[in-house]
């Protein structure tokens, strides 16, 4: 056995898209945006090229040992971001979950390290939720416009695994589980804001937890993580979110670390009035085997910087925000001594 710190990276990319009808090449990171745009016939347009460039400045700069991030185009676009802008300094890790955009949750595991990995998904477990109208027609017999009524849906994206292991993959000795949750949007105007779908998938999420906290006897260390699309914290909590706390020990890191809720922004809401509202919604949730391995002087949100260097302040209007390389702040903090066996 031996030991080992690990930094971990949870960042929402926002539609990282790297798609190409061709082989990419180092040689197509020089082309202006307008050819850079023409490299695929894809419905999902690229990743803007700067965008792209800045996100990989930043994870070479934190140099993190294990990315968890939301929003990737599929195991393409990732293996395509890998090789060409990081220097295939990582291994990809990748199934493509229920999105309807597209937008899967993935991971990067620095190559080198002592141990291996497995990935395992969730996408086609039920998360025990019909939309109201949906109940309704269940309850009364009548047939729902535009399609049937289905025994539970499932996650929007995905509450995908990630099993570190050393020699038997039966048994881990660390586990992530990565999950996107049910955003706000609600264009069919059935679920105000999400809410009810977003509170069934954060009650399958602790399932599956608690599921494997069990399988395991309470002996593995587990993180959940992800863009939850809310307010999780232990301070003015969603309503959704409250199970939490009510039914689990779970802890995130800004919260053993004591960051303030500013130093924990992680997404900022920017309105009409040129105010910007900083808020929290991408957590990483430590079990109580896992919590004393945090090392809290490292638990930080990374901000963006200028091309001078110099931090940038909080977008306060739309146009400065979408200037930035991702709508989401990247989430950075260090497990020391984990044990690799």
């Amino acid at each position: 056995m031996l030991s080992t710190p690990l930094k971990v990276m949870l960042w929402n990319v926002e539609n990282l898209f790297l798609l190409s009808d061709q082989q990419i090449t180092s040689e197509h990171l020089k082309l202006d945006q307008t050819r850079w745009n023409r490299l695929s016939t894809s419905i999902y347009e690229n990743k803007p090229l700067e965008k792209a460039k800045s996100i990989a400045k930043i994870i070479l700069g934190e140099a993190p040992d294990l990315l968890m991030l939301c929003e990737v185009g599929g195991l393409e676009s990732l293996q395509n971001f890998n090789r060409l802008f990081l220097n295939d300094t990582y291994s990809p890790a990748l199934i493509e979950g229920n999105s309807d955009r597209n937008i899967d949750v993935g991971f990067l595991i620095k190559k080198g390290l002592p141990f291996y990995f497995d990935i395992n998904t969730n996408k086609n477990r039920p998360i025990n939720y019909l939309y109201p109208h949906e109940r309704q027609s269940v309850d009364t017999g009548y047939p729902v416009k535009n399609g049937k009524v289905v025994g539970s849906h499932k996650f929007s994206r995905d509450a995908a695994e990630l099993h570190l292991f050393q020699n038997d993959r039966t048994k881990p000795f660390l586990i992530f589980i990565l999950a996107h949750l049910k955003s706000r949007l609600d264009q069919q105007g059935v679920d105000p804001q999400g809410f009810e779908r977003r509170q069934a998938e954060m009650k399958t999420l602790l399932d599956i937890y608690q599921e494997l906290d069990h399988q395991f006897l309470g002996e593995v260390p587990i993180a959940v993580a992800g863009d939850m699309n809310g307010n999780a914290s232990p301070r003015e909590t969603d309503e959704e979110f409250k199970i939490i706390y009510q039914t689990s020990q779970l802890k995130d890191v800004c919260e053993l670390a004591k960051l303030s809720p500013e130093a924990s922004a992680t997404f900022y809401q920017v309105s009409r009035s040129s105010k910007s509202e900083g808020r929290q919604i991408d957590y990483c949730f430590l079990s109580p085997k896992l919590s004393p391995h945090l090392e809290p002087k490292s638990v930080h949100v990374h901000r963006y910087h200028g091309h001078l260097g110099m931090p940038l302040d909080p977008p306060t209007t739309l146009e400065a925000k979408l200037a930035l390389p991702s709508d989401h702040y990247p989430l950075i903090f260090t497990l020391k001594d984990i044990v690799v066996r």
